[in-house]
């Protein structure tokens, strides 16, 4: 078989089969982002989604061909949350842009297992939602003045620069869930253990006694990364 007629292992590379009246894609997408939301990625089986949706696994195979696949939708699913503003004055470019990060930063953590599966879900750059993302990002930075070349550089350091710290934010929330604590019942009970590993680095130590609230705290430095990203594309802008 010649290389271009092989499958293409992804969702978005195979034509759709026709609906059942009975259960639809997007009722089987939806209820997989619940039960992720609720139980984390390792709770995801097409035999317990077809559980939940009162279902036997065989009519979701008719709607998506493997687990992979059902990751694939999950993961455009979310990330058709994110809003993307327009720009209304190309001098105050900063602000939706702005907007428009924290919103993917916002959909990270309500979806923390989203962590586990970035870069791992096949060809999901070709779902529509990820597709639509992509180019109205590609928009705002051209209404910005970035020239297109440049525009598309930008948004690839915003996102990559966004979906780091939301990583590791989503990491820490999650351990903080587990606990059955608030975010600051946990830190304040982890605060000892910490300053004892500092205590002999006297630099870590001093930033102990300056800390905030750990809210506060995750988004100031959001903030300052962000900032100083900006700082450096207004330098290309135009």
């Amino acid at each position: 078989m010649a290389a271009d007629e092989q499958t293409i292992p992804s969702v978005w590379a195979r034509p759709r089969k026709r609906e059942q009246p009975a259960l639809s894609r997007a009722q089987i997408v939806a209820e997989a982002v619940r039960l992720l939301d609720a139980d984390g990625l390792e709770a995801l089986s097409m035999r317990k989604l077809g559980t939940r949706l009162d279902a036997g696994a065989t009519s979701l195979y008719r709607h998506v061909a493997n687990r992979d696949e059902l990751i694939e939708l999950v993961v455009d699913e979310v990330y058709g949350e994110i809003r993307v503003p327009e720009v209304a004055d190309p001098d105050n470019w900063r602000e939706p842009v702005t907007a428009c990060a924290r919103s993917v930063r916002s959909m990270i953590l309500r979806h923390p297992w989203i962590a586990s599966v970035l870069g791992e879900v096949g060809l999901s750059h070709l779902g529509p939602n990820v597709m639509r993302l992509n180019d109205r990002m590609l928009a705002l930075l051209e209404a910005a003045g970035f020239p297109a070349d440049e525009a598309d550089r930008a948004i690839s350091a915003i996102v990559a620069y966004v979906t780091g710290m939301g990583i590791s934010e989503a990491a820490w929330l999650t351990t903080v869930a587990r606990s059955g604590q608030s975010e600051r019942e946990w830190a304040e009970r982890l605060r000892p253990a910490a300053e004892r590993a500092a205590e002999p680095y006297p630099r870590l130590r001093n930033g102990f006694s300056a800390q905030t609230s750990p809210r506060r705290a995750r988004e100031e430095k959001f903030d300052y990364g962000l900032e100083r990203i900006l700082d450096g594309l207004e330098t290309r802008r135009g």
